[in-house]
């Protein structure tokens, strides 16, 4: 409990001596996204002890609104309820961000009409003390984490001027303004669509010819993979998060290397048709060069190969080939090299290794660590030559931001529900609601949902599906079963808006090429972080 005397320890801590003994909550503060210390952490630190709060911001974007919904829920499951007062001020906030502050079951939101409202103030009723953070940032993501901005946070009692001035403030706004509806939304809208400008890009200017270059994370991987083979090795693996540019970065060490003829492996087929892409443009050469050894095309004399590991190891085909036919092989996904269900038996990832002599054999994955003891490392002659993870990735800005928002588990009965629970429960009505709830509540990016639900088991995912549909969400479930055609489809479908969402189990676990996708489900419960991961990474590169 806040005491006057250390309220005004604080003050004189900020004020007058900086010497005095003060704790840090009541000592007045310069916020400003810098150092690692963010407007954010301190929004948050407000939040777990408010009794209240109020906040006054012209604009509002969902990116800034998602960032404390979980904070905001946890609050409503306490029964501390708040005010949100924002406006319609050079139509900045988007029309979608007004519904989904009308989500927020304990926030009151109420919109000001006043030209010029340019208001950042947030304040918190801790019971015996009033915390209050005012200055330059809105409720918007970059203003909140990154931005440089300039805020003021401040402690009183409620005797304090200060605190009178500011909480009569906030009433007088409060008093002024409208409450948010869904009639206020449509008419925001309506007006808003005519009032945006359009904006037209001039593609005489785009020059689509412009060479692609290594980024920042690529050209260390490409000295240390040279510098691997000057120091004798004959293979080599690559760690790199999903989304980094990993196929690219193969083109480009397969341009330094120089092969005479070149062999890319993976286990569908489907990506050895977008890494052929990728590699034409980074190789150049004519549409000869670039052939695909699959199930539907037979192509063996091409100068860069393309093939799927179950054809490219097969005894006839490898014999065909010759074992000293390719300089240069590649293994994507190589974290499947030890993949078979019969452990006493050569996998076709070990047969063709074990097979082909190459000058040199580089592997590259997102996830090296298996849940079945492989060690993947060890077909690499344990040659790590540069790893890029997917925090690194993150913080270099080479992936799209995310996220990731943890709900609790589904109970009923007392029972976690989780993927050995017998399918009545795990596809119960009340967990396809609890589900849509909670993906209601926190929502997408975007105007329309383009979304992947990831389960545990086929029953589940055909039974869902039907679900949703009686909910009126457009489903289809994917799985191994399904042929690559019946997968692109699905996909195209999802993308021009024909689907709301696929469900899925075991398809897209690894490498998949959807950018319209804006919500990601994973209902599969799961102790091992590497499965976690291999979902979070691969839904990252989406």
């Amino acid at each position: 409990m806040a005491t006057k005397e250390e309220l005004r320890a604080g003050a004189e801590f900020g004020f007058i001596d900086d010497g005095v003994e003060a704790q840090e909550r009541y000592q007045p503060m310069l916020l400003t996204n810098q150092g690692g210390d963010t407007v954010l952490d301190h929004l948050y630190d407000e939040l777990q002890t408010t009794q209240g709060f109020t906040f006054a911001v012209a604009f509002v974007t969902e990116g800034g609104l998602i960032d404390i919904k979980s904070t905001l829920n946890d609050l409503a499951n306490r029964g501390i309820r708040g005010r949100l007062i924002t406006s319609n001020y050079l139509d900045f906030n988007q029309p979608k961000v007004f519904k989904e502050l009308l989500k927020l079951p304990n926030v009151d939101v109420r919109i000001i009409n006043e030209n010029g409202f340019h208001t950042k103030a947030y304040s918190f009723n801790h019971g015996d003390y009033t915390s209050v953070i005012i200055g330059s940032a809105n409720l918007t993501q970059t203003a909140l984490k990154k931005n440089f901005e300039w805020n003021l946070r401040v402690t009183s009692t409620d005797q304090g001027d200060i605190t009178k001035q500011i909480r009569e403030r906030l009433d007088d706004l409060w008093d002024q303004s409208v409450p948010l509806t869904e009639k206020w939304i449509a008419d925001y809208s309506e007006h808003y669509q005519e009032r945006k400008p359009e904006f037209r890009i001039d593609r005489s200017f785009v020059d689509n010819s412009a060479e692609i270059t290594p980024n920042k994370m690529q050209e260390p991987a490409l000295e240390a993979l040279a510098d691997l083979r000057q120091r004798g090795a004959r293979k080599g693996l690559v760690v790199s998060a999903t989304g980094t540019g990993k196929t690219y970065l193969a083109a480009f060490d397969v341009k330094q290397f120089n092969p005479d003829r070149m062999l890319f492996v993976v286990h569908r087929e489907q990506i050895l048709k977008k890494s052929i892409e990728s590699f034409k443009k980074i190789l150049g050469g004519s549409d000869s060069d670039y052939g695909l050894l699959s199930g539907t095309q037979k192509n063996y004399d091409a100068k860069y190969l393309f093939a799927t590991v179950n054809m490219v190891s097969r005894p006839d085909i490898m014999e065909k080939l010759g074992s000293d036919r390719f300089d240069y092989i590649l293994i994507d996904e190589a974290h499947r090299v030890g993949h078979n269900q019969d452990s006493d038996r050569e996998t076709m990832y070990q047969r063709f290794m074990n097979y082909f002599k190459p000058e040199f054999m580089l592997g590259m994955t997102a996830t090296p660590e298996r849940t079945d003891g492989v060690n993947v490392y060890e077909y690499f002659d344990y040659n790590v030559a540069y790893e890029i993870s997917l925090l690194d990735a993150l913080d270099s800005e080479l992936l799209a931001p995310f996220h990731y928002i943890g709900v609790t588990d589904f109970e009923k009965d007392g029972e976690i529900i989780d993927d050995t629970t017998e399918l009545r429960r795990l596809v119960s009505d009340e967990r396809v609601n609890y589900l849509l709830e909670k993906t209601n509540y926190y929502g997408y990016s975007g105007p329309k949902l383009h979304g992947l639900i990831f389960v545990s088991r086929i029953d589940e995912g055909e039974t869902l599906v039907k679900a949703l549909a009686t909910r009126g969400f457009a489903a289809r479930f994917i799985s191994g079963k399904n042929s690559v055609e019946e997968r692109e489809r699905a996909v195209a479908d999802l993308e021009d808006g024909t689907l709301s969402y696929i469900v899925t189990v075991d398809v897209f676990n690894e490498g998949v090429d959807i950018p319209k996708v804006n919500q990601i489900v994973m209902m599969r419960p799961t102790v091992s972080s590497i499965i976690f991961l291999q979902q979070l990474h691969d839904s990252n590169g989406i």
